[in-house]
């Protein structure tokens, strides 16, 4: 019992440190309220921030990569038991945003600013890039990914029923909205800056990177249901026209 109250525990624990970051972030990417922003810190000279900032932008990456990696959550669960193995990865993951955000360099010079009707719906764009991300992990099963519904189902000794292939809300238009939603919040910002334009760059190429490790991983466990997926649901940006709203298997209207 005290095991199994131990799981729950450190997935609550690292379920709040998550909250913590992605709380941080909204605030961080933005440069509203916290007292450290993507645009606000210490100054530093341009090499030193560009060299800082990608180092903790790739320790994120690499993490957040190889952790996600079948081969690498097999070797893990020699070590710790498989109840833990989300929770661990959000909490690693949660902490290195933290490290991130408190190591990075600003480089505020401009890149571009806008005002009037263009700042609104930048930002208004900027908004919604957040929500789609975060309702986009609901329309899944959020405490799945985050790690507690491993630990409530280990703490009642039950076992997690195998993963099932669903395309709910969003995942029918686009294959990840959740990283359309965080790259709408990375791009759409009334003040671009050249540090902002680092951060946005460098994450926009870990995203496109990384998709392709995890669409591979889906293969191998979905295998033709999710190759069919690929074949009629863009990965990122949607198909707008009716021709692309068809299945993909043949044009709209083809006998």
């Amino acid at each position: 019992m005290f095991a199994r109250l131990a799981i729950l525990l450190y997935a609550l624990v690292s379920y709040a440190v998550f909250t913590i970051s992605f709380l941080y972030a909204l605030g961080f990417v933005g440069n509203y309220v916290v007292p450290k922003s993507i645009d606000v810190g210490p100054a530093s000279s341009l090499g030193e921030a560009v060299f800082v900032n990608l180092l903790l932008m790739s320790l994120f990456a690499i993490q957040h990569t190889v952790m996600a990696r079948p081969g690498f959550k097999r070797w893990l669960a020699q070590y710790i038991p498989a109840a833990y193995e989300r929770s661990t990865y959000v909490l690693l993951s949660s902490l290195i945003l933290l490290l991130l955000f408190w190591q990075w360099r600003a480089i505020p010079a401009p890149v571009w600013q806008t005002s009037g009707i263009a700042a609104w719906v930048l930002t208004s764009t900027h908004w919604l890039g957040w929500l789609i991300a975060f309702a986009s992990t609901h329309m899944l099963d959020h405490f799945d990914l985050f790690g507690l519904r491993q630990a409530l189902a280990a703490s009642r000794g039950a076992e997690m029923p195998d993963q099932s292939f669903r395309t709910p809300l969003l995942y029918k238009i686009v294959r990840h909205p959740i990283m359309l939603g965080f790259l709408l919040a990375f791009w759409a910002t009334p003040v671009m800056t050249e540090g902002h334009l680092l951060f946005a760059l460098a994450n926009t190429a870990y995203i496109l990177i990384a998709l392709q490790f995890e669409e591979r991983d889906l293969i191998a466990v979905f295998g033709a249901t999710y190759r069919d997926y690929r074949r009629r649901v863009p990965m990122l940006v949607p198909r707008l026209s009716a021709r692309g709203r068809n299945d993909g298997r043949r044009p709209a209207g083809a006998p």
